[in-house]
């Protein structure tokens, strides 16, 4: 699907969507615990549906009636029968669930589509593979794996994906022995460990860290909270606040929780330093336009915010500078280059460093057609970045947004927005 947008918004208020990322962690810790757990989710994705094909695959019941998932957990032992457990396009779905079969015993065979085969899963593959396990060779799909995972020391980069170290702190609180996760260099992204290990208390599993290390005690069971809701996320409402930055009139995001552990909450932080307005009130958060300027934006814990942070750097007067955003590379795409090809498109002034981008705002832009790239975040920021062309843009593959917001362009057009949607 190619979308052209033929009017921006232009502001009002919109409510948050489910997060993505608290949802696959809760799921998992549902599918593990010791009795149903109701999840209050008001949306689901792509990536969401992942995880649950691949824990109904190792025999959870999940049913979800538009407002909630009610979880049966995994019977124990698991079947001992190979199942297939089919990823998608999703890296935390794979990067969550590949420790966690392991651990179970299961004979698993992971599906992986679009790029994801190509994605990296070292240091993570070899762990598994020296703590009992055999996997196929990497870059395959299916990656079939065997074996029992076995408790004890695990050295994982903290550079790579904080994603790794989330598999294994939900993965082997359910071993017999006690097990250690070493993180070496600095830990990027630890916001996304903290929301971890918020679901884990939730569910009862205790982690203690010291220093770079993490101490799982082994023999451990998830116990069922009951119910539990999961939070707006932070990351696609970034969305509405840069919009509510650059466009004439203020947009309001209800349902975030200004005390959640979600690192894309800096973005109000962000917001503040170019110079907009952020208003905390008693059930959302509002942005306005200022005088911007330019800034220099440090990514390192919250890289997803990149592309946000680069469409407000559109109208910012002055340079600035996207710094730490290496890892971005990996991603649906080469994240970077896909927002400077875009941006570039546009109109705009932007140069690729090695890991960031550097934005010289101010410059009109004329609109124009660009590719998505399958990303679902390139397809987020061209639409935003569109209130600030004089002409229409039209986004190529539009319908990757589908992997983490579906809902999107209905939202878009809540705040005013008018797209035409065109079939390829």
């Amino acid at each position: 699907m190619n979308i052209t947008v033929v009017k921006p918004p232009y502001g009002g208020t919109i409510s948050a969507i489910a997060s993505k990322s608290h949802a696959h962690r809760a799921l998992i810790a549902a599918a593990l615990a010791d009795a149903e757990t109701v999840i209050a989710c008001g949306e689901i994705n792509e990536d969401i549906q992942a995880t649950v094909r691949c824990l109904q695959a190792l025999g959870a019941k999940i049913r979800y009636d538009g407002a909630a998932f009610a979880v049966s957990p995994i019977p124990m032992p698991v079947k001992k029968d190979k199942c297939a457990l089919d990823c998608g396009e999703s890296g935390s779905t794979l990067r969550f669930m590949l420790p966690v079969a392991c651990t179970l015993g299961a004979r698993a065979s992971f599906i992986m589509r679009a790029r994801l085969p190509r994605r990296p899963l070292s240091p993570l593959y070899e762990e598994l593979a020296a703590h009992g396990c055999a996997l196929s060779p990497q870059g395959t799909s299916p990656l079939d794996v065997t074996g029992q995972l076995t408790g004890g020391a695990y050295t994982i980069a903290g550079n790579v994906s904080s994603q790794y170290i989330t598999g294994l702190l939900l993965a082997l609180p359910l071993l017999k022995e006690d097990s250690r996760i070493d993180v070496t260099g600095r830990l990027e992204s630890r916001p996304y460990v903290d929301i971890t290990l918020k679901t884990l208390s939730d569910f009862g599993i205790e982690i203690t860290q010291h220093g770079d290390s993490f101490l799982i005690p082994g023999g451990q069971r998830y116990g069922s909270p009951g119910k539990l809701t999961v939070e707006g996320d932070w990351s696609n409402a970034a969305c509405w606040l840069a919009l509510g930055a650059i466009g004439p009139q203020p947009v309001t995001v209800n349902g975030l929780d200004p005390e959640s552990p979600q690192g894309d909450k800096a973005f109000m932080e962000f917001l503040a330093r170019f110079g907009a307005k952020i208003e905390t009130g008693a059930t959302g958060i509002t942005a306005s336009g200022g005088n911007l300027r330019g800034i220099n934006a440090d990514v390192r814990l919250c890289p997803d915010l990149t592309p946000m942070i680069a469409a407000v750097a559109l109208k910012a007067d002055g340079r600035t500078r996207i710094q730490n955003a290496g890892r971005l590379r990996l991603k649906e795409c080469d994240r970077l280059r896909a927002i400077t090809d875009t941006l570039r498109a546009f109109g705009a002034r932007i140069t690729e460093t090695p890991d960031g981008l550097t934005i010289d705002g101010g410059t009109p832009l004329h609109g124009g057609r660009v590719s998505s790239e399958d990303d679902h975040r390139i397809v987020m920021m061209a639409a935003v970045a569109s209130a600030l062309c004089k002409g229409p843009a039209s986004i190529e593959r539009a319908d990757a947004v589908n992997k983490s917001y579906p809902r999107f362009f209905d939202d878009f057009q809540t705040l005013g927005g008018e797209v035409r949607e065109e079939q390829p």
